[in-house]
């Protein structure tokens, strides 16, 4: 406490004796850490050289055990709070081999020394990095391309972010904010996507070198990946949602998959019922589409674009649809939740990354007539507060 008030120190335990300092250019009630003068029973050694100066992890530093039934209690607090009553399941460990997707930062420093890595927590700055142990070992190599090809495209002057994302034919790189190149630049940057064996370069979506398009399985289904696109962090993740949903699905002949992306869902749901996709990315709907129409076995597939924020499916158009998937961005999908609380479908499904706009959604949904029947949370993001959850809702 100072002053009456709260006071935040990141990398602390509760029941912690601790130093802390000033955080300049910050709130008075933002602390640092500097030194721990009783440390928690539960406190481990952080097994990554980087924790505490990059910003990627926040909990490296907490046992297993408290550390799970903490991410649990996020999901349990925060539905008691929206005053939701329900069961919540024991929390999936979903990290698996760890992260298939990353997003490294490439600036100038001073002395015009070149930094690659991750942002600083609590800060612009970018923490340099040439390992990172929380990613799945398909992306060994991705930080060695990423400064390989930060190397001749910063001297531009702009900062770049490079997504790595680890497919089953190799790296899919995309790279933002360099501007309009050169030719040259072009051809330079083809041969080191060559030299580091890349599946796909691409610079702001557009084409650079492609080796083999850059496929992820998808049930029985594969995808090719639109240059830059959304997968969930780590295949264990992905398939322990996709699992859930199906699961909570298992009786629908006819789904419609709203927030689709690629089809992680539809993809899989397909192999036993009619889906109906709708996603605002057409060309995730458009790589959706293709990879259902090219795999044998799957029951019809439709999928379309529509901005489901501003166009959500109406009541009338949700009649003949046994259950309805949604998995929104983290700001939550409010307005379709409204139009399906108004519908007669008998079983919804919500997939989240945020548990607040999860529980404002649920809520329109019970006011609707909804019963929760349960929230299953999921953790894809080991070390993070952020935490996935699916629930099932019934009339």
């Amino acid at each position: 406490m100072s002053g009456g008030g709260n006071v935040y120190v990141p990398y602390t335990l509760g029941g912690e004796t601790v130093a802390v300092g000033p955080v300049p250019g910050h709130h008075p009630d933002r602390r640092r850490l500097l030194k721990v003068e009783t440390a928690s029973p539960a406190r481990v050694a952080p097994f990554c050289p980087h924790f505490g100066v990059c910003g990627g992890c926040a909990i490296q530093h907490w046992d297993a055990a408290p550390y799970r039934a903490w991410k649990r209690e996020l999901v349990v607090t925060t539905l008691a709070q929206a005053g939701i009553d329900c069961d919540v399941a024991p929390l999936v460990d979903a990290h698996g081999a760890g992260r298939r997707r990353i997003t490294l930062h490439a600036r100038m420093g001073t002395h015009d020394v070149l930094k690659v890595g991750y942002a600083a927590a609590g800060s612009h700055d970018i923490v340099p990095i040439d390992r990172c142990p929380i990613l799945d070992p398909q992306l060994g190599s991705a930080i060695e391309a990423a400064w390989a090809i930060a190397e001749p495209l910063i001297a531009m002057g702009k900062p770049l972010d490079i997504q790595v994302t680890a497919t089953n034919s190799g790296l899919d790189v995309d790279v933002r904010g360099s501007g309009p190149v050169s030719s040259a630049m072009i051809a330079l940057l083809s041969r080191i996507a060559g030299q580091h064996r890349l599946a796909r370069l691409t610079r702001h979506g557009e084409l650079v070198l492609m080796q083999t398009p850059p496929v992820v399985s998808m049930g029985s289904a594969q995808v090719v990946l639109p240059p830059g696109s959304f997968l969930q962090a780590t295949v264990a993740g992905e398939a322990a949602l996709a699992e859930l949903v199906s699961d909570h699905c298992r009786r629908a002949k006819h789904i419609a998959d709203l927030f689709c992306g690629v089809g992680p869902f539809a993809l899989r749901l397909a192999a036993k019922s009619r889906v109906i996709a709708l996603d605002s990315d057409a060309g995730a709907v458009a790589a959706l589409q293709k990879a259902a129409t090219s795999t044998s076995g799957l029951k019809p597939v439709k999928a379309e674009a529509r901005d489901l924020f501003r166009r959500p499916l109406m009541p009338q158009e949700l009649r003949d649809f046994d259950a309805v998937v949604f998995d929104p961005p983290r700001q939550g999908a409010q307005a379709q939740a409204t139009q399906l609380a108004a519908s007669k479908v008998p079983t919804v499904v919500a997939v989240s990354c945020n548990v607040t706009t999860f529980a404002r959604d649920a809520k329109i949904l019970i006011n609707g007539g909804y019963r929760i029947e349960g929230v299953t949370p999921v953790d894809q993001f080991r070390h993070t507060p952020h935490v996935e959850l699916v629930a099932r809702f019934r009339r």
